[in-house]
């Protein structure tokens, strides 16, 4: 029974589990009114779910709202609908919008949906101070409330009938920012705003003008009177009188000051009042400025001066600006239209004047420390005025100048330049210096020396520069010309080369002759003879006034066998090295007779023995191998001869007769029996002579002869003597 219901619940449960089904069709976002809304005015923002179901259940829906990805709503019902009321928009709620729905484990997400609130909140504006000072500040704070940075604040000072003057502060972490505006001389009642800026994408909206503050201003001190006295007809040497003041509100550091042409004649502090006075001098002429400053606020009244000139500069005049030492020179000082004042002549230095003498006129003899500049001064009722500085020089007469090479020697090398110098012992600068160079000359003037360098880039390889120099300055002595100086122009040693006699091949323990040469180039000319190693050896050096230079070596051997070049240089530091050339040392001629005598001769002895003794072998080896047959032409002798050997029983190989001599040749194997018997017979046609037997010449014919040669170790003889015989031919070939 208990099995039965579980079957009919589980049953059941599948059957109610297949009717709860349901699906997302869209998720959707709106707002109410619109997506752009008025600042201030209600905003609804609603969140829709479309859901298909398989049957009418209940359902819990979680719906969320965000705003730019932050969480701003949340609902949990059984209605696919969510309402998120905002009473009052503000710019804060401008941003982009979605919702999402989850329910059943399942979850949907709206598009995103933009929502624009129009306008800004109107800023408040706050002044620290309602009353001010000139020279103070005026401290402002303006908020934005229930507004969300990045803001921009513009602040605004208006005075009256004047442009207003702005300042912008960006705000990116606050909705408030504070300024200062400084408070200007003549200030008096300012009136100052603010409004209030953000950015929506690409556009800036701008909010209300806040409330209007005004600023009283306050004057810490009124604007400085300058009084002068005497106020007009001011002739030089009179007294001048300057009294500057002003009232203050709060005596508190309180600075006057009295300025002539921007320069500060003087000043007080903590005063009301500045007074300053001076002899009248043509230089008191100009604007004068009265300022009054406490802390950042001033205030300046100016008056211009016109003092009336007493008399004229003098003027200073000399008999000559320039002459000869030695000579009288004459100061004279003196103003135009007028007779009554007191001179004195001076002398200028760079620590002080130096007075000569308290009068009109001076005269003295010059010398050269007279050079320099002279002035002259008048009085006349406390006023000093001088004259414009006077320039005399006095000259010392040149001497003689010497002219000479910078580098001490009176040489050059071709090609390079040529520094002279021109110098004097005694003369007043400035000094002319003219060298010359042959009929060409080249001027040049020192203002502050005795010496004068001259610089030739033109050197020629038979310029025999014929240099001098002349000087001359103001004197009336002239010029005053050097010595002439001759310079040698070195020539760089140019193409280098090596040779030798013989030339290539020396032989041992003869003489060899080098020779090394250049084409070019200045004597004395430095040789020397390297052959070339691992580390090369210098083998000879001199140096000759000539162009080339002759080396002999003695005795040449074979370890002389090399390479070698020389190498070249004179005064010009220039080396020059030839190409090398390559000498071989081979055997003389007496060497190779003693060689020959020696060595060669005993190895051709040796050679003739060896080819006569190889003859020799193989005549007698032919001898017992060869069984000549009877001869219808042998003689009677002959035959009895050789019918005696056989029938003694013994065995030949062959016979042979040498005139009427009769030598029996007894075979080698005799000992060997059967065996003879068993070798190979080999048959040959051979030429034999037929004697006469009374000692007729030899008459030659022709037979055929048959002969048995053993084949046997005596073939390997004939093969060994006739490798000796090679090795011996080619020894004697390798030594020629």
């Amino acid at each position: 029974m208990y099995l039965a219901l579980l079957v009919i619940f589980l049953q059941c449960s599948e059957i109610c589990t297949q009717k709860r089904v349901f699906t997302f069709n869209a998720v959707h976002i709106e707002v109410q009114p619109s997506a752009k809304v008025e600042n201030g005015a209600p905003m609804s923002i609603i969140c829709h779910a479309d859901i298909s179901k398989s049957t009418d259940f209940n359902l819990q829906h979680n719906i969320t709202i965000f705003k730019d990805g932050k969480l701003v709503f949340m609902s949990v019902s059984g209605k696919g609908d969510a309402r998120y009321e905002v009473p009052m928009a503000r710019s804060s709620h401008t941003g982009d919008y979605q919702c999402a729905v989850e329910a059943g484990g399942k979850i949907k997400h709206s598009d995103s949906l933009h929502v624009w609130v129009t306008g800004m909140t109107k800023p408040i504006l706050i002044a620290e101070k309602k009353e001010v000072f000139e020279g103070e500040v005026v401290k402002l704070r303006c908020e934005l409330p229930e507004e969300v940075p990045p803001l921009y604040f513009v602040f605004q000072k208006m005075k009256v009938n004047s442009t207003p003057k702005q300042k912008l502060q960006e705000e990116l972490y606050r909705n408030f920012s504070v300024v200062e505006f400084p408070v200007d001389e003549g200030d008096d009642i300012l009136q100052f705003d603010c409004f209030g800026k953000r950015r929506v994408r690409f556009e800036f909206e701008t909010s209300l003008t806040s409330n209007k503050t005004l600023i009283t201003v306050k004057e810490p001190f009124i604007k400085p009177t300058l009084h002068i006295k005497p106020s007009s007809n001011i002739t030089e040497g009179k007294e001048i009188r300057f009294e500057c003041s002003t009232v203050v509100a709060k005596m508190r550091d309180i600075e006057i000051i009295l300025l002539r042409n921007k320069t500060i004649l003087s000043s007080v502090r903590d005063q009301t009042t500045l007074k300053y006075s001076a002899v009248a001098t043509l230089e008191d002429s100009g604007e004068y400025l009265c300022k009054v400053e406490e802390g950042k606020a001033s205030k300046t009244t100016t008056h211009n001066v016109v003092v009336t000139e007493l008399f004229p500069k003098p003027i200073l005049t000399a008999s000559m600006n320039e002459l000869d030492e030695h000579k009288e020179l004459t100061l004279s000082c003196s103003i135009k239209d007028f007779q009554n004042a007191s001179f004195s002549i001076l002398r200028k230095h760079s620590s002080r004047d130096i007075l000569l003498r308290n009068s009109r006129n001076l005269t003295m003899r010059a010398s050269v420390n007279d050079t320099g500049s002279y002035i002259c001064k008048a009085e006349v009722n406390r006023i000093v005025k001088e004259s414009k500085p006077v320039t005399i020089r006095v000259y010392a007469p040149v001497s003689m100048p010497s002219i000479s090479v910078f580098s001490g020697l009176p040489e050059v090398v071709l090609g390079r330049p040529l520094n002279l110098t021109c110098c004097l012992m005694m003369g007043t600068p400035p000094i002319t210096f003219t060298f010359y160079k042959g009929n060409k000359n080249k001027k040049k003037i020192v203002t502050n020396n005795t010496c004068a360098a001259f610089l030739d880039k033109d050197i020629r390889q038979n310029d025999k520069g014929q240099y001098k120099c002349g000087a001359k300055n103001h004197h009336s002595s002239g010029m005053k010309t050097s010595k002439v100086l001759n310079i040698t122009v070195i020539v760089p040693i140019r193409n280098t080369s090596l040779g030798s006699v013989p030339y290539g091949v020396v032989e041992d323990g003869r003489e060899t002759t080098f020779l090394c040469s250049v084409e070019e180039g200045s004597w004395p000319i430095h040789f020397r003879i390297f052959r070339k190693m691992d580390r090369d050896i210098l083998l000879f050096e001199r140096s000759e006034h000539a162009d080339r230079v002759v080396w002999q070596k003695k005795e040449m051997s074979r370890q002389d066998t090399g390479t070698y070049y020389c190498i070249a240089s004179n005064r010009a530091n220039v080396s020059a090295k030839s190409h090398p050339i390559t000498i071989n040392v081979i055997l003389a001629s007496w060497q190779k007779g003693v060689i020959t005598a020696f060595v060669l001769i005993p190895i051709a002895g040796v050679m003739i023995l060896a080819v006569w003794w190889f003859w020799c072998k193989k005549k007698n080896a032919k001898g017992p191998s060869m069984e000549m047959s009877r001869s219808a032409l042998a003689t009677n002798s002959t035959s009895e001869k050789l019918s005696r050997q056989h029938n003694d029983g013994d065995y030949y190989s062959g016979s042979g007769y040498i005139e009427d001599g009769e030598n029996h040749m007894k075979s080698t194997d005799e000992n060997k029996g059967p065996d003879l018997e068993s070798a190979e017979v080999e048959y040959t046609e051979v030429e034999v002579s037929t004697l006469d037997p009374h000692r007729a010449p030899v008459q030659k014919g022709t037979e055929t002869v048959y002969s048995e040669i053993r084949k046997a170790n005596n073939g390997k003889v004939f093969e060994i003597d006739k490798q000796c015989i090679t090795w011996l031919c080619s020894s004697f070939v390798a030594v020629c």
